[in-house]
C-alpha cells in the first residue's frame, strides 16, 4: 500500500500509518457491504443464536420452577434430561443426514452427477432416508448405552419397543423437514448448509428437549404443537419412564405420522422446484 505514495509523501511523519489505516477501513467497508448483500443469512444466524441462548436459559427456568414446586417433580432430572438428549440426538441425526445431502455432494464434487442422473428424485431421497434412519438408530443406541453405563440408569421398567416405535414414527416428519432443509445449500451455496442449523435451533427451543413445555411462554407453547419433536419426546419419555404401552402412546404417535404424510410430499415438491431453479441459474456448479 505504501508503494502508492509519492516520494515526498513517504517522508511525511505518520504517512505510512495513515495509509495502512485507510486500507484497514476499506476492509471494514467491504464487510459491511457483504452483510448488506447477504442480510438474509445474517438474520438466520441471529435467529439461531437467540434460539440457542433461550434454550439454555429455559433449562434454568425449569429447574427454578421445579424447586419452587410450580413444575411437578414427577421424574428424576437426570432421567428427564438423559432421555431428551438421546431422543434429540436421533432426531437431529435423521434431519442432518437428509438435510445436508446437498452439502455432502458439493464437498465430494458429485452434485451435478447425482442430480443429473437418470433416476427419479424419490429414488434418490428413498436411499438417503433409509441410510439416515439406520445410521441414526445405531448412533442413538451408542449414545443411550453410554448414558446408561455412565449414570447407572435403570431401564428395567422401560418399554424399549414402544420407545423404538416412537422414534420410527417421528422419523418420517423429520425426513420431510430434512428434505426441505436440504434446499438451503442448493439455493445458497455460500452458507446454505449452516442455515439448516436454524431449523434445528428453533425446534430445540419449542419442543421440550431439556425442559417441560409448561415453562415456555404462551406463544412458544402454541408453536410447540406444530413441532413433531414435541410428540416424539413426550411419547419416548412415557415409554421409557412410565413403561407406557403402544395404545397408551397412540396420542403421541398419530400426530407425528400425520406430519410425516404432509411433510414428505411437501418436501419432495419444494426440492424439485429448488432443483429446477438451481440448474437453470447454474448454482449446481458453484461451491461458494
Amino acid at each position: 500500500m505504501n508503494q502508492s505514495l509519492g516520494p515526498a509523501e513517504r517522508t511525511l511523519p505518520g504517512a505510512g500509518i495513515w495509509w495502512e489505516t485507510r486500507a484497514s477501513l476499506a476492509f471494514v467497508e467491504r464487510n459491511l457491504y457483504l452483510v448488506k448483500r447477504y442480510w438474509h443469512l445474517e438474520l438466520a444466524f441471529l435467529i439461531f443464536n437467540v434460539a440457542s441462548a433461550m434454550s439454555v436459559l429455559y433449562i434454568g427456568e425449569a429447574q427454578m420452577q421445579r424447586e419452587a414446586g410450580s413444575v411437578e417433580a414427577r421424574v428424576d432430572l437426570v432421567l428427564y434430561l438423559g432421555i431428551g438428549t438421546v431422543v434429540w440426538a436421533y432426531l437431529r441425526a435423521v434431519f442432518s443426514n437428509v438435510g445436508e445431502m446437498v452439502a455432502w455432494e458439493r464437498w465430494e464434487g458429485t452434485i451435478e452427477y447425482t442430480l443429473m442422473a437418470p433416476i427419479h428424485r424419490i429414488t434418490h431421497m428413498g436411499g438417503q432416508t433409509v441410510f439416515a434412519i439406520v445410521y441414526s438408530l445405531v448412533f442413538t443406541a451408542i449414545v443411550l448405552g453410554a448414558n446408561v453405563l455412565m449414570f447407572h440408569i435403570n431401564l428395567a421398567n422401560a418399554n424399549l419397543f414402544g420407545g423404538l416405535v416412537m422414534l420410527l414414527a417421528g422419523s418420517f416428519s423429520f425426513v420431510g423437514l430434512g428434505i426441505m432443509g436440504s434446499i438451503l445449500p442448493l439455493l445458497f451455496p455460500e452458507r446454505g448448509q449452516q442455515m439448516t442449523h436454524v431449523i434445528i435451533a428453533i425446534m430445540l427451543l419449542v419442543s421440550g428437549v431439556y425442559y417441560p413445555i409448561s415453562v415456555l411462554p404462551p406463544f412458544l407453547r402454541a408453536a410447540s404443537t406444530f413441532s413433531p419433536a414435541t410428540y416424539v419426546l413426550q411419547g419416548a419419555r412415557d415409554a421409557l419412564l412410565k413403561g407406557s404401552t403402544l395404545p397408551q402412546l397412540w396420542p403421541s404417535i398419530w400426530p407425528t405420522l400425520i406430519m410425516g404424510v404432509i411433510m414428505i410430499p411437501a418436501g419432495l415438491w419444494v426440492f424439485r422446484r429448488a432443483e429446477v431453479y438451481a440448474k437453470r441459474t447454474g448454482k449446481l456448479h458453484r461451491n461458494g
